[in-house]
């Protein structure tokens, strides 16, 4: 059997790495380990999203916590090194693109290990982004590379890497979306809220370019501030982004908007729900613009670029310019004028087969 490590660190990798898991699981052909490195520290919320997501207690849990980029995977590799000496895998398997992706890719490449990087070849454009360099080293030094959408095919190929090494499986988060949408019956935030269907704006905000600095995130906040008069506007508000709030003296700013409600963050399957009915989503993850896009949900992405550009070219996502009057003449048109968005090629609930056919015949086929 193929011992494959699959790696997670933070709440978008479980989504990614549950259906992968499963299906190595159902294969009869692997022996799947899975280590949580725990660059998403909040026990809590992790285990919320296991068990949401059906996948089982991890065999490992490094607990390395938070601290700078450099300080993270530094304490990601020492630790995460100790254990693949100890498994000896065949395989290290990686998805996204956060610290614990770039750290265990690293880690693997050094001590000789195959390296399998799903999502790989998005490109934003912007370096100055911390995931487009871990996206970038990855995928520079893994042995396979299994591809979301058309762009990361062709930033691939121009980047020199060889055809052999791509395949283009489609995109494993809808496989988790698809898979989890029957769940929702059972959960009733709706009314919790008393919002209804269509009629309410659900938001993110975690980036540091969009939360770190006063004048951006003042921008957004007035912007929900407007937004509110119109519809409710649910936020289940990252820690990150809470503590900017309060450091730049913006909490009674927000305390004084009636109808947005700052939620703590909840579970895969309470967002799923919250995401399926909201009439728009505004967001500055890469993730939820993919989701968006499956459900012909009206996104608006607060960035001036996109790693994931078929949401925008297919999809029903639109690129909002970070500033109030942006955003508004922006959340006005995608409610006036939506986008009939269509579904990108192959995502459709069975990516993370077609990723365990393919590492399945290449270790056939090197044996």
């Amino acid at each position: 059997m193929l011992k494959v490590i699959n790696i997670v660190g933070a709440r978008p990798n479980f989504i990614k790495i549950a259906p992968i898991y499963r299906q190595m699981q159902q294969s009869g052909r692997f022996h799947p380990i899975l280590i949580h490195t725990g660059q998403h520290y909040d026990e809590k919320m992790s285990q919320l999203f296991f068990k949401d997501l059906s996948m089982p207690k991890p065999d490992e849990y490094l607990g390395v916590g938070s601290g700078s980029h450099a300080e993270q995977t530094g304490k990601i590799m020492v630790a995460l090194e100790k254990s693949i000496i100890i498994q000896k895998p065949d395989l290290i398997l990686v998805v996204g693109d956060v610290n614990s992706t770039l750290a265990a890719s690293i880690l693997a490449s050094k001590l000789s290990i195959p390296v399998a990087h799903v999502e790989a070849g998005l490109r934003s454009g912007d370096r100055s982004m911390p995931e487009e360099i871990n996206r970038i080293i990855t995928d520079s030094i893994s042995d396979y590379l299994f591809v979301t959408e058309k762009s990361g095919l062709d930033h691939l190929k121009s980047e020199g890497i060889s055809e052999s090494k791509i395949h283009f499986t489609g995109n494993v988060m809808i496989d988790s979306l698809i898979d989890n949408l029957q769940k929702l019956n059972g959960v009733d935030i709706l009314n919790h809220f008393s919002l209804q269907p269509k009629k309410y704006a659900l938001v993110t905000l975690h980036r540091p370019s969009n939360v770190d600095q006063e004048n951006s995130i003042k921008m957004i906040i007035d912007a929900f501030g407007k937004i509110q008069l119109e519809m409710p506007v649910i936020f289940p508000i990252h820690p990150r982004t809470r503590k900017m709030l309060d450091l730049f003296g913006l909490k009674s700013h927000v305390d004084a908007m009636p109808d947005l409600h700052l939620i703590d963050p909840v579970g895969y399957l309470v967002f799923l729900t919250l995401m399926k009915h909201a009439g728009i989503v505004l967001t500055d993850s890469g993730g939820i613009q993919e989701e968006t896009t499956w459900l012909g949900i009206q996104c608006l992405t607060l960035r001036p670029n996109t790693e994931r550009p078929s949401t925008v070219t297919l999809g029903t996502n639109r690129l909002v310019p970070l500033n109030t009057e942006g955003i508004i003449t922006a959340f006005h048109d995608a409610i006036d004028h939506p986008k009939n968005g269509r579904i990108p090629p192959l995502w459709d609930g069975q990516t993370a087969q077609r990723i365990v056919d393919v590492l399945s015949d290449i270790y056939k086929k090197s044996n």
